[in-house]
């Protein structure tokens, strides 16, 4: 199971260490921010002690209200589950209560002066790409008019070559050489880099080349939604690929289905303008039109 620290968020989103700052090694392992309520008043069947514990402003207003004896064993009552951390939001003051019994049990209390609301959804966001399940892949990731596409193939097929002709056509580079893919959600995986490739394109006969120094930063993308797996493969003459399936080839990554196409190279052959078609293609698929669909009702017709 993957896992980040305490040290590691707090590092991240600058906030400030009020309590437990021996125990900021703290594992954390689920996303999801949590905000306690009902574990207030004593119910704590659905707690979710594993997730990082917001308090905003209603949940310290709620504390400060109660008489010293009951905030005192409501705060005890959750503080016995171990969470990872608390993080108090909008720089809230008067919590010497709380730094008390964190102290106590060796729990984290952090401070960020962002609002509870923009905190939670910029941590959740944090938490859902840092504790993604992940592989690495050889083959290079680019966004080609808002669709990120998975280009592979074996080594020296020219899968760089092509992803630098589309970079001159106006679309990004993500990674080359080590694609980094992240499932993010049960139908969802995002391709990045692996930070020491970032920026980078190698090309034969040419080397390395910076393609935001060269072309400018639009050339570069930190990231993207995977929705097409392109295989770039050798010519076979003999071979027919005039594609009239109305059901896509799939491709599966950490269960996660993603369209598939292979495309045949041959000199003299527009790769990069096959591959902008399809991503086109599969643009209008989701918005409901098939090219093979509306052929295959003519025939019909006729």
């Amino acid at each position: 199971m993957k896992s980040i620290t305490v040290q590691d968020m707090a590092d991240r989103f600058a906030l400030e260490v009020l309590a437990g700052s021996t125990q900021l090694n703290r594992p954390i392992t689920k996303s999801r921010p949590y905000r306690p309520g009902l574990e207030f008043v004593g119910y704590f069947e659905f707690f979710a002690q594993e997730h990082v514990q917001i308090l905003g402003r209603k949940e310290i207003n709620y504390l400060h209200k109660l008489s010293e004896e009951e905030r005192n064993l409501r705060i005890g009552n959750i503080v016995k589950y171990h969470p990872p951390c608390f993080v108090v939001t909008q720089n809230q003051d008067g919590l010497k209560y709380l730094t008390k019994y964190c102290d106590q049990e060796g729990i984290p209390l952090l401070r960020t002066t962002a609002p509870t609301s923009e905190f939670i959804g910029r941590l959740d966001s944090y938490l859902v790409q840092a504790l993604a399940q992940q592989i690495s892949i050889h083959g290079v990731c680019v966004n080609v008019s808002g669709i990120g596409i998975l280009l592979r193939g074996k080594s020296g097929v020219g899968k760089s070559e092509t992803a630098h002709t589309l970079i001159r056509r106006g679309h990004r580079l993500v990674a080359d050489d080590i694609v980094v893919m992240k499932k993010i959600s049960p139908r969802t995986i995002l391709g990045t880099h692996n930070e020491s490739t970032k920026e980078f394109l190698a090309l034969r006969s040419i080397g390395l080349i910076n393609v935001a120094r060269l072309y400018g930063r639009r050339a570069f993308q930190e990231e993207t939604r995977i929705a097409l797996d392109i295989e770039l493969t050798k010519w076979e003459a003999n071979a027919l690929h005039n594609e009239l399936d109305v059901e896509p080839k799939m491709s599966t990554y950490m269960d996660v289905e993603i369209p598939h196409i292979e495309i045949q190279l041959q000199p003299g052959r527009d790769v990069a303008g096959l591959i902008e078609v399809a991503a086109n293609n599969w643009y209008l698929r989701q918005q409901g039109y098939s090219a093979a669909e509306e052929f295959m009702k003519r025939l019909e017709g006729e």
